[in-house]
């Protein structure tokens, strides 16, 4: 397949008409020239959201993109690939998001959540399931009993498609 120049990736986003565009997949931060991708996209009138691992530093990225940042819990075995000064670099465009399994998951995103008081610092904070692996109910007792400010949300492509379909 044949790389794409930055002039046609921007062609190709005007051909849908749509004014919000998404980078996301993989780790989008590790890609060659993402970077000015979303400052072009951005130039060009487009809301940008940009959807990364807790794991790069968003320092870079152009201060018009919001960004949404999935700091990994203890149960995806990858919690020390989080990069916790990325979150000196929030604003209130931001949103933060726990994905959880298991009880562990949800208290080391609880005392995140309190440690670095991220309702001031980013627009949303999210607390999300894992889907198959813990009862959605259950999370949504634990943000009620403990007066969280998050907001809930599920992965809707897991009901909408069947739970193991790629590419939606």
């Amino acid at each position: 397949m044949k790389k794409q120049t930055l002039e046609e990736i921007l062609d190709s986003a005007a051909a849908f008409r749509c004014p919000l565009v998404e980078i996301t997949g993989g780790e989008p931060l590790l890609q060659e020239n993402v970077l000015p991708l979303m400052s072009m996209l951005c130039d060009t009138g487009y809301t940008v959201l940009l959807e990364t691992s807790g794991a790069h530093d968003i320092s870079k990225v152009d201060p018009r993109v919001h960004r949404i940042m999935d700091l990994k819990t203890p149960g995806s075995g990858e919690v020390n690939r989080n990069l916790w000064s990325n979150i000196e670099h929030l604003t209130l465009g931001d949103e933060v998001k726990f994905v959880m399994g298991i009880r562990e998951d949800y208290e080391l995103s609880r005392d995140k959540l309190q440690r670095y008081d991220l309702p001031s610092r980013c627009h949303t904070v999210l607390f999300s399931p894992i889907f198959g692996r813990v009862d959605p109910r259950q999370i949504v007792e634990w943000i009620l009993a403990d007066k969280l400010s998050v907001r809930f949300q599920l992965q809707m492509h897991k009901f909408i498609w069947s739970p193991t379909q790629r590419g939606v």
